[in-house]
């Protein structure tokens, strides 16, 4: 097991599942195509993206992973792989100069191996790499969810990120979704990740009316930052349980080894028995 940073928390989120409550909302439609790729592809249902009921005092749901149970036989022995595409709202000039906030390597594993995964992105993201989300949105092996436009928190203190104002915290989600959509990408599903996955009680109620899921996670790879893929590996390796929810990143330069330690730990994964899965799909039970 590594120790994260603070550096990486920016990334990964409030150091796990803490402060994750089940909730509710409603959604921006999805497309839904099956997956190509054969016996290890994930089946795609034919319904909408599921959504969780909608919680105690209306709040906007929130969702990280099943609930760890038997895995007789292996047929609970699914696993979502997930990606944050971070951008923040004022790092443009730093990919004009040059830095890279894709990772079109780590897509191309993802396809060589047939994980379907779910990639939480950012709508400055998205407006930066037009092409790389409209051909990641157009994938059935894929489905985007949003990581709000601006990647500032929605509860403070988080890690240091710039704080979004609550009255316009639905406008930052639905402003993202907008940017994902005009890249021409159809597979958008209505969830939404929390940058940092920092939350409180106030940012899901801000949140109701925009009909998300809130997604957070039961394992927290290390990924951002780190510089040694079989460490991040092994971090993955040693938390996931049947159902778990894996948070990555499709960051190159914040998180430079994510390529390498996916591709160990999907076939590592699959010699166990698991199955990778969507959220979508690991939401649906």
């Amino acid at each position: 097991m590594i120790v994260l940073t603070v550096l990486s928390g920016v990334l990964a989120g409030c150091g796990g599942s803490e402060g994750t409550r089940a909730r509710t909302a409603a959604l921006p439609t999805a497309s839904r195509e099956p997956v190509q790729g054969g016996a290890s592809s994930s089946p795609v249902p034919e319904s909408e993206p599921p959504v969780p009921a909608r919680g105690p005092g209306g709040l906007t749901p929130v969702f990280a992973g099943r609930a760890h149970g038997s895995a007789a036989g292996g047929a609970d022995k699914v696993v979502a792989l997930t990606f944050d595409a971070d951008m923040t709202a004022d790092q443009g000039p730093r990919a004009a100069a040059g830095e890279h906030f894709d990772n079109p390597a780590l897509i191309a594993s993802l396809r060589r191996l047939k994980v379907p995964s779910t990639v939480f992105m950012t709508g400055r993201w998205a407006q930066e790499y037009p092409v790389q989300a409209r051909a990641i949105g157009n994938d059935p092996l894929f489905e985007i969810a949003n990581h709000s436009f601006s990647h500032y928190a929605f509860s403070s203190p988080c890690y240091g990120l710039p704080t979004v104002a609550e009255a316009e915290m639905r406008g930052d989600v639905e402003r993202a979704f907008t940017a994902i959509r005009r890249t021409g990408a159809r597979h958008v599903v209505p969830y939404f990740r929390f940058p940092g996955g920092c939350y409180d009680d106030a940012a899901l109620k801000a949140l109701a009316p925009a009909g998300v899921t809130a997604v957070q996670w039961d394992v927290v790879s290390g990924d951002a930052f780190a510089t040694d893929a079989d460490a991040v590996a092994e971090q993955v390796l040693d938390g996931v349980k049947p159902g778990s929810l894996v948070v990555m990143h499709c960051t190159r330069s914040a998180a430079p080894v994510t390529d390498d330690a996916v591709r160990r730990i999907v076939p590592e994964l699959r010699e166990r028995g698991y199955r990778f899965v969507k959220v979508s799909e690991l939401m649906h039970g």
